[in-house]
């Protein structure tokens, strides 16, 4: 991860979670086991309901305590999960749960004294989060001196350096000393943490308030490149203009402490399970309801834990005057989309094209979506729109390429097709998605086989576990009549992709090649097995297959017009 290695961090974040009771406590207990079940499958709402009946029935049980306060938090239903915790740690209990939410609470409160006076060895959430909001609840107290303290005393914890002087950074720019939160950003040493997008933005601001926009504007351009979103261009035009850009990060104790909690969230993104990271996320957001990267985070946690609705509605809570009101709104069209609600999901991309005409990235999604939907015109329509507005050399650019050349392909347009594969490959020439897919086109077309294998040997040596990849090179070493060389490729690939009918298919033809009848129709078989019914679209064709089974490989060849193995081969079969 960003900051330390994973185990460590973990260690650092957590106390002791409350055991969960012998399961014959619960015999009979409908609502628990529909809690469970509801718990497994992330649906938190109803889990939150299920618990709260069953701690109902069994309002002394800490473990139910422990699962119905953290459903509710996992909801953002803070208030609603106090009562709960406040009665956790009345028992005496160890819950890091728990102990977060009447943090909250308190900091909600304003009551910093509260907060300085709970106990880290029976209330505490962890070494890392109890120390930094130690410093800031020392701020809220107005204890300058002991906050400075308290960070520097988490910075000299092994793997918490980066953190704390983020965090100590921020309270120096809050109270005004932005040559002291400078210098901290300037040490190369300080760590990863400052490095966030968030520790950038702050750096500009402060920057700025020190009357250095040149430089402000530099360390943008460094570490974003010239692909500006329109939060990042709005802040770039203010500095570029001249403007004394305010510094807005953390305004207050409280904002810092939900910048704690955020920035845990943000560490464990990706590194730890999302249910979670989620937690740390909804504290942040109930201290800080304008914090719209916690907003954002919280949302694509959702949407990954399939709580596709719920996902919907946080990116809802964007308003449309915030500058990252777009990415809002490609993540919530990207979360009705899985929920399978596509045509739902291209409205919002098609409103948010209008409203944003200047920004490639909107009509780059509107386009993937539209070629997801086989709608290719509209798609071709939408990444032409993107490239228009793409700088000639882009990181993004030899993508647009490779897409709208897919959308070209399905649209038997092949040398159009062929003409932006090509150009993908003039910016990117080692991409392994574009030399499989533009090299397995050649060998379906059956033309420029030998430079079709280069490109496919490429893809296969930087993603040699990629069954789709290696599928492709025993298909072609199949077409160029080299039969023995294909057997072991396509062995390969469907161990890697063992249920894939296509790759099922391909290898039964290879083996029917060598003279493996019974294995290939085997194989042949299998993929029958593999094809959906509704599925429409997929290259292995269900009416061929059982033909072959029938009638076998060299009758289906002879039937097609196509040349016999026999010629290929060169030595009957």
């Amino acid at each position: 991860m960003g900051f330390m290695r994973l185990a460590a961090f973990a260690a650092l974040l957590s106390t002791t979670m409350l055991a969960a009771p012998a399961a014959q406590a619960f015999s009979g207990s409908g609502a628990y086991l529909a809690g469970r079940q509801a718990a497994i499958s992330n649906d938190f709402e109803a889990a939150a309901g299920y618990f709260a009946r069953a701690l109902a029935r069994d309002p002394g049980n800490p473990a139910l305590m422990e699962q119905t306060a953290l459903s509710y938090l996992a909801i953002g239903a803070i208030d609603r999960a106090l009562p709960i915790a406040e009665r956790i740690e009345e028992l005496g209990l160890k819950s890091q749960i728990a102990h977060m939410i009447v943090v909250a609470s308190l900091v909600d409160a304003g009551d910093y004294a509260a907060v300085l006076a709970r106990d880290p060895e029976t209330q505490g959430i962890g070494p890392l989060v109890d120390g930094l909001v130690t410093a800031w609840a020392h701020l809220g107290a107005g204890q300058v001196a002991e906050a400075l303290s308290a960070f520097d005393a988490v910075a000299d914890r092994g793997g918490l350096r980066s953190f704390a002087l983020y965090h100590k950074a921020m309270a120096l720019a809050m109270m005004g000393d932005f040559e002291g939160a400078e210098t901290i950003f300037a040490d190369d040493a300080a760590g990863a943490a400052l490095m966030m997008r968030r520790g950038t933005i702050a750096r500009a601001e402060i920057l700025s308030q020190l009357d250095r926009n040149a430089d402000a504007l530099a360390i943008l351009v460094d570490s974003f490149g010239g692909d500006f979103d329109p939060g990042l261009t709005t802040l770039a035009d203010r500095l570029a203009t001249g403007d004394r850009v305010p510094f807005a990060q953390v305004t207050s104790a409280r904002d810092g402490i939900a910048e704690v909690f955020f920035s845990v969230a943000a560490a464990l993104n990706n590194e730890a399970g999302d249910e979670y990271t989620l937690v740390y996320g909804r504290v942040a957001e109930y201290l800080r309801p304008d914090h719209i990267d916690a907003i954002l985070l919280n949302a694509q946690l959702l949407d990954g834990l399939a709580q596709y609705d719920m996902a919907v509605e946080t990116y809802k809570r964007i308003p449309v005057s915030s500058p990252d009101y777009h990415a809002a709104e490609l993540g919530r069209a990207e979360a009705l989309r899985r929920a399978g609600k596509p045509d739902t999901a291209i409205e919002v991309l098609a409103r948010l094209a209008v409203d944003y005409p200047d920004l490639a990235m909107v009509h780059s999604s509107l386009g993937d979506l539209y070629r997801q939907q086989e709608k290719h015109v509209a798609a071709i329509a939408a990444y032409d729109r993107a490239l228009a507005l793409t700088e000639d050399g882009a990181r993004s650019q030899w993508f647009l390429f490779y897409v709208r050349g897919i959308s070209h392909e399905r649209l038997d347009q092949w040398d159009r097709a062929e003409a932006d594969f090509r150009a993908a490959l003039a910016l990117n020439p080692d991409q392994p998605q574009v030399l499989n897919y533009l090299g397995y086109s050649l060998v379906e077309k059956k033309i420029k086989l030998d430079e079709a294998l280069d490109m496919i040997e490429r893809a296969v040596a930087a993603r040699p576990d990629s069954g789709y990849i290696v599928d492709s090179l025993g298909w072609v070493l199949y077409r160029l009549g080299r039969y023995d060389e294909a057997v072991g490729h396509m062995e390969r690939a469907v161990e890697l992709m063992p249920v894939d009918p296509v790759v099922s298919d391909h290898l039964g033809d290879v083996y029917w090649a060598v003279g493996r009848y019974r294995e290939a129709e085997f194989q042949w078989k299998r993929a029958l097995s593999f094809i959906k019914p509704d599925d429409t679209d997929n290259e292995a064709n269900p009416d061929r297959i059982r033909r072959k089974l029938e009638v076998g490989l060299y009758q289906v060849l002879d039937e097609e017009g196509a040349p016999p193995l026999k010629v290929a081969n060169g030595n009957g079969g």
